[in-house]
């Protein structure tokens, strides 16, 4: 049913992920498997998962109502008003469950709610296109620009990547940010951060936000008794960052600095 979604967490009074304050949703399913992936929970199929943390058996996600959602983000609507900020689906990959993703932003932004998504833009753009009268703001990933290498390491097709980021870009009343993952050893190379930076200056875009690495999902893995290979992997230092981010402002790209503490 297209009004009922299976979502695994609700994040409030989230300062990231779209401005102001907001509430993020995060939807269940994603069909990459990014080895770095901070939401191991969400990826695979669009069905409850299980884990086992501390020492009990839970189940993950659970099958929500677009009313029920709309009615409980809705609490924090007075945060959302005073700051700016409104609700931000997240994932997972939204684009797993576009028609439940376009009903329930449909319901928030009549509401006059900000709305926005992340997503890898990894499915054909006709998914895309079902949110696209319902949304203020795209926070759009872009991860390997190689074609080979995306398809090997996360299983993302950068033809299919790279159409919706550019429908995007032609939607003038939808804000477009793309953000770019710094992760040791697969984006971070500057062979991948120059191709990043050439293809978004050929298109005119002006800003990115960087994403350093975290080891802040690692834990889950555990509790999927999953093999976790980025466990004795190091963030990058704050040089190393810097590096990355005047590659992009020699190109005329204001590349700011995310979650960098």
């Amino acid at each position: 049913m297209k009004d009922k979604g299976l979502v695994f967490n609700i994040q409030r009074y989230s300062v990231h992920d779209g401005g102001g304050i907001r509430t993020i949703v995060f939807l269940k399913g994603c069909p990459l498997r990014c080895p770095w992936c901070s939401n191991p929970e969400s990826r695979k199929a669009v069905q409850p998962a299980s884990w086992i943390k501390n020492g009990k058996e839970e189940t993950v996600g659970e099958w929500r109502l677009v009313n029920e959602l709309v009615d409980e983000v809705m609490k924090d609507d007075i945060f959302y008003r005073t700051s700016g900020g409104g609700v931000t689906l997240s994932g997972g990959e939204v684009l797993m469950q576009a028609d439940f993703a376009a009903m329930l932003l449909k319901e928030l932004s009549d509401l006059g709610v900000h709305t926005a998504i992340e997503t890898t833009g990894c499915f054909p753009v006709e998914r895309i296109k079902t949110l696209m009268p319902y949304l203020n703001q795209v926070l759009f990933d872009l991860k390997i620009m190689d074609s080979e290498d995306s398809k090997r390491v996360i299983g993302a097709d950068i033809a299919v990547v790279k159409a919706n980021f550019e429908y995007l870009l032609t939607q003038d009343d939808v804000e477009l940010i793309p953000r770019i993952p710094l992760i040791p050893g697969y984006t971070d190379s500057m062979d991948n951060i120059l191709e990043i930076v050439t293809y978004l200056s050929s298109l005119g875009v002006t800003a990115v936000h960087l994403l350093p690495f975290h080891q802040y999902g690692s834990s889950k893995y555990d509790y999927l008794s999953w093999e976790y290979t980025m466990k004795d992997v190091e963030p990058l230092s704050k040089t190393e960052i810097e590096t990355v981010q005047k590659a992009f402002e020699a190109h005329g790209i204001v590349a700011n600095i995310d979650g960098l503490e």
